[in-house]
């Protein structure tokens, strides 16, 4: 079912602090209208009261700016290896997937990946599975990330039970697809940028898995793509994070909840700094729209097809160290 309108001309913000354990059922129905709501018609939503410390993810920023402040050799220690862990040289990446711009020029970014590390038995010697690598000269990463991407990952499965409820469904539908999860951290340094139209520091593109939580520093410089073709602006707002569909969810959901086009650009006189956590399906699930969201006689929008195989196309169309591989 199509539901969404993309008729919208900002991002909601709202406090989820009723999706914690223990809150009024009428409280948590309330909180999960309004992010079905928000998620139905943009995609997005800004996310207060999610529980993750300010502490904590400012001592990640200030590791992610310590880390790009490194030589580029240094950096070049961990360059990104075949499972998709390490550091992302500027400038190595082109949206090739994007269905609302056509992009010629790279990304004006470089990143730091980090990705899960427990490995389900049968996923290993498979496609994106292996330790991370690790900048020896800040060895504060080895016990800072994995704190963080385990609060993440909590958070991650709580808004996935918000989600399945407004969509109709048992709190824990998403569940089982949940329990060996594809992470992702991004750690990501935007350069100041000239300011020229087919320049971006991420340019237009939909995020491929279930769902993203960013965390933003204060510069600014994310716009959502409306139904309209608008460019509008997600600036940061302290002590919130920024939560939107993937591709996945879109598919899980028949299209109710849209992967809408999202893009990046600093062309202020300041660094930005950004950290979105990918939070998806194990890499062998095959998403199929469950039974129970389709009418009488409503067939699926989109066929079965396994997450795994969707992940490689991208990374492998949009990545020079991916095309090199291949």
């Amino acid at each position: 079912m199509l539901g969404h309108s993309g008729e919208f001309q900002d991002i909601p913000l709202i406090d989820i602090s009723a999706l914690a354990p223990g809150m009024p059922a009428a409280e948590r129905a309330a909180t999960v209208a309004q992010l079905g709501d928000a998620l139905e018609r943009g995609g997005f939503a800004y996310l207060s009261g999610h529980g993750v410390p300010q502490e904590v993810i400012d001592r990640l920023f200030a590791l992610s700016r310590a880390f790009h402040a490194l030589p580029l050799a240094s950096k070049m220690r961990i360059v990104i290896n075949a499972e998709n862990r390490g550091y992302l040289t500027f400038s190595s990446s082109t949206i090739g997937t994007s269905t609302v711009a056509k992009v010629t020029r790279p990304n004006q970014s470089e990143s730091l990946i980090f990705m899960h590390e427990q490995i389900p038995a049968r996923l290993v010697g498979t496609p994106l599975q292996g330790p991370n690598q690790w900048p020896e000269e800040l060895p504060e990463f080895r016990a800072v990330v994995p704190d963080y991407m385990a609060r993440m990952t909590e958070l991650g499965r709580t808004m996935a039970g918000a989600v399945a409820e407004f969509l109709g469904l048992p709190r824990g539908w998403f569940a089982p697809h949940l329990a060996e999860p594809t992470l992702g951290l991004r750690l990501l340094h935007y350069p100041p940028q000239p300011d020229e139209p087919d320049l971006y520091g991420a340019a237009p593109h939909t995020d491929y898995g279930f769902i993203t939580m960013l965390a933003q520093d204060s510069v600014g410089g994310l716009e959502v793509r409306n139904g309209r073709g608008q460019w509008i602006a997600a600036p940061p707002i302290p002590g919130a994070l920024v939560m939107n569909v993937g591709d996945m969810l879109t598919r899980w959901s028949n299209g109710r909840l849209p992967s809408i086009p999202h893009r990046a650009r600093n062309v202020g006189n300041r660094d930005r700094y950004s950290m979105p956590f990918f939070f998806d399906a194990a890499m062998d699930t095959v998403i199929a729209c469950p039974p129970e969201l389709l009418a009488k006689d409503e067939s699926p929008v989109y066929p079965p097809f396994c997450y795994g195989d969707y992940l490689m196309e991208r990374l492998n169309k949009n990545y020079d160290y991916r095309k090199k591989a291949s």
